[in-house]
Order: structure tokens, then C-alpha cells, then sequence
């Protein structure tokens, strides 16, 4: 058995002043230690049975009143259920993308589409909604999620990633930085990982400026030599210390972009969600707002 211990939980759950009180207050977060159950596959009905926290990542309107949603958990990985009711006026608050739910899934047979219930823990599409930078970074994290996992396959490492991510979406253009990394996880993950570490040509770790885009592979300018405007711009925060500005982050979203386009999606004849392309072109205008001003 599997209990969600993780350090993200504990601050989700019990210390949040890691944001201090001041940053804290317009997020409100609602969480409620009860509802954080332990990971549990029960024993009566082992295989067709679970009980686990979730972020929901897509939900699509089925017959009347009921919903398809597609949640993350980190044992279950990627999972899909007829939540009953999912789409009512009663229900349609607590079924939303971003929303983490404590969730119980249960089917007749391992394989069948089987049926959620859920408790919400936290609103987090609530919560976005406040901004609209927010709203389009948790629109298009679900939609990369949901289009890029496969199913029931458990990636812990990117359901942390979201854990960490949606309740600090709300503090803003910071958390494009972690939106990013994020990314860049979900490629490593799936097996499209970047080499960042060293110069492709020159073996070099210092002075890394750009990426292949065949190769994946980071390269210095030296090394790019007349190759530099085929190649991608690698934002410095992306391999060091660094403060990110709008084109960076720019930049870094187009990089990651490519990859998932190519890759992710690219492999399975689908283009990258809208929502991610929003997304770019959204902190792409900045970008070009920040220049004009400069």
C-alpha cells in the first residue's frame, strides 16, 4: 500500500509558510487534513477498487447530467470514469480541471470505463480564475497532461510536479518558471528528455545558449557557429541561476513546445493542445510589449 507522504503534501496539508501568511491569503487555500486519506486499494475488491487523491485533468459532458473525467493520481497514473452527475448545476463546480479531489474508482472489470465519486480538497480552478495569466497556465498544463500520458500508467514525478504547481498558480507570471521545468519533466518521462548538461560540439557546461531541435542536445554559441538561427534559445534559468523576464520565459516555452509538439503529440498524429498554444502566444505578447518599452 501506498500513502501520499511526499513533502508537497505536507506543505498542501500542514505548512504553507513556505509562501508566507502575505502571499497566502488571496489563494485561499481549503484544505482539509481528514480528506487526504491514505492511497488504499481495498481488499474486497482488490483489482476493480481504489481510493486515492486526484487532479482532475479534463472532464467532457456525457449523456445528461453525467460527465467522462480524466484524472491524475500517483499510483493510478493517467485514469478515466464516468463521474455520475458530473456535469449537473449541482456537481459541475466540484468536477472542474485543476480541481483536486479525493476519489474513489470502481469498475466490474479492470479494463471497463467504471465510475468516480469524489470529495473535493481543493478548488483550484476556483482559484485561477481570478487572473486570467492563472486560468490560461492550469488550462494548459491539464490539456498537456491529458494529451501526452498514457493511461494507467503511474508518473509520479509529474503528478508532483502538478501538486506543486496548481496551488501556487494564483501568485502569477513567477510560476511560468515551474510551468517549464515541469514540462521539461514530462518529456524526460516519456522518454524525449533534453541533454542540458554539456556543449554538443564543444563538451563545454558554461556559456550554454541554444538547443538543437533534431537532437535535443545544448550548444554554446561558439559551438552553434553559423547554425544559430536554425537552432533554439535556451533561457539561462533553464541551466543556472538566473532571473527569468517575459522573453526567457518565452523562449523556454517554445523550446518545450517544439519537443511536446514533435514528440509527445507529434507520435500520436495530434497537434499540441490549443490551450498550450494560447499559452505561448499569450507570454509571447509580453515579450513584445517589454521590448517596446525597452
Amino acid at each position: 500500500m501506498l500513502a501520499i507522504t511526499c513533502g508537497e503534501l505536507e506543505w498542501l496539508i500542514a505548512a504553507p509558510g513556505e509562501l508566507c501568511d502575505a502571499a497566502l491569503p488571496h489563494i485561499g487555500l481549503a484544505y482539509n487534513k481528514t480528506h487526504w486519506r491514505q492511497n488504499r486499494i481495498l481488499d474486497k475488491t482488490r483489482r476493480m477498487e481504489w481510493d486515492a487523491p486526484a487532479i482532475i485533468l479534463d472532464v467532457r459532458p456525457y449523456g445528461e447530467g453525467d460527465a467522462i473525467a480524466t484524472v491524475m493520481t500517483v499510483e493510478h497514473g493517467l485514469h478515466r470514469g464516468l463521474a455520475r452527475g458530473g456535469a449537473s448545476r449541482a456537481k459541475a463546480g466540484t468536477w472542474q480541471p485543476g480541481n483536486m479531489l479525493q476519489i474513489q474508482w470502481t469498475a466490474r472489470l479492470t479494463d471497463n470505463l467504471g465510475s468516480f465519486t469524489g470529495e473535493l480538497i481543493h478548488a483550484g480552478a476556483a482559484h485561477a480564475m481570478q487572473d486570467p495569466l492563472p486560468l490560461a497556465m492550469l488550462t494548459a498544463i491539464c490539456a498537456v497532461a491529458e494529451g501526452a500520458l498514457p493511461e494507467r500508467e503511474p508518473l509520479p514525478r509529474i503528478f508532483a510536479g502538478l501538486l506543486h504547481l496548481i496551488p501556487r498558480l494564483p501568485l502569477g507570471e513567477a510560476q511560468l518558471s515551474e510551468l517549464i521545468r515541469w514540462e521539461l519533466t514530462v518529456l524526460a518521462d516519456l522518454g524525449y528528455g533534453l541533454d542540458l548538461a554539456a556543449c554538443a560540439v564543444t563538451g563545454r557546461t558554461d556559456g550554454l545558449a541554444y538547443v538543437s531541435p533534431r537532437t535535443g542536445r545544448a550548444v554554446t554559441c561558439e559551438g552553434a557557429g553559423d547554425w544559430t538561427a536554425r537552432l533554439l534559445p535556451l533561457p539561462a534559468f533553464l541551466t543556472g541561476p538566473a532571473t527569468p523576464d517575459a522573453a526567457a520565459w518565452r523562449d523556454g516555452l517554445r523550446l518545450t513546445g517544439h519537443f511536446l509538439a514533435r514528440d509527445a503529440f507529434g507520435h500520436q498524429h495530434r497537434p499540441l493542445p490549443q490551450a498550450r498554444r494560447m499559452l505561448y502566444d499569450r507570454v509571447a505578447a509580453d515579450a513584445e510589449k517589454d521590448n517596446h518599452a525597452g
